[in-house]
């Protein structure tokens, strides 16, 4: 015969409780099981996992992944990371820079300590965490007491991004204005073309100006019936990408 089941009373899972007792209805034995991460941890994680598919950090995402992912892991919110830790590291940063008289441990110790903490931010996001930083060092920025390390993340990830869409425009001599109007919606392969908006904006590029961008690159002769393929297939990655670096010509 098999043995009765016993029912097992389950607690409510919350991040504020790392430990969970359980108790069996018929017994008065009980289980404490603990909770290997905290809340922190696990976005952390998650948004290291999100990366793999190219998603938040800039990347393209072109890679396959060599193993399945479920896809619900991928939709977590870890935009809401408490910023506060990595922020109270920041502040120390500049103090003891402005400090006189030999301070290269302690500032190589601030340093250490605020990089830890830029594991709760995008490769993007780390990036130009790291180009402030340095800034800083050089004394080419002085932090204002108002504004936190992520705004002056976003200040300089919103610049990058300004100049990568005005590069962008002037190399192919396209209609910047236009490329602005259509990067500010919610485009997606399915209706990046709606109502002839990409056509439009693709009827602005300067098709010489393409032509010897691509024969740069390429480093050779592109015949002109080549070129407006080429066009297409980079003004599309560009706007569906929300912008990138693009090769710059030996």
């Amino acid at each position: 015969m098999r043995p009765k089941s016993q029912s097992i009373e389950t607690p409510s899972f919350t991040w504020n409780n790392l430990f969970y007792e359980f108790t069996k209805d018929e017994s008065a034995e009980s289980y404490i099981i603990n909770v290997a991460l905290d809340e922190k941890s696990y976005k952390t994680l998650a948004l290291r996992y999100k990366e793999l598919f190219g998603t938040g950090d800039g990347s393209n995402g072109d890679e396959d992944v060599p193993y399945d992912i479920e896809g619900y892991l991928t939709a977590i919110d870890t935009d809401m990371i408490d910023s506060d830790y990595m922020n109270t590291r920041f502040e120390k940063f500049p103090k003891i820079l402005r400090q006189e008289g030999d301070n290269a441990e302690a500032l190589k110790q601030a340093v250490d300590e605020l990089h830890k903490t830029f594991a709760t931010l995008t490769q993007e996001e780390q990036k130009y965490a790291n180009i402030f930083l340095h800034d800083i060092q050089r004394g080419d920025v002085v932090p204002e007491g108002d504004k936190t390390l992520r705004d002056y993340i976003t200040e300089y990830m919103t610049k990058a991004k300004d100049d990568q869409l005005h590069r962008f425009a002037e190399v192919f001599g396209l209609d910047e204005q236009k490329l602005r109007a259509l990067m500010a919606l919610q485009i997606t392969e399915g209706n990046i073309n709606e109502f002839g908006r990409f056509d439009a904006l693709k009827a602005t590029v300067d098709k010489q100006k393409a032509k010897a961008y691509f024969e740069k690159i390429e480093g050779k002769s592109i015949i002109p019936p080549k070129i407006p393929v080429k066009i297409d297939k980079i003004l599309r990655e560009f706007i569906l990408r929300g912008g990138f670096e693009i090769k710059k010509p030996n």
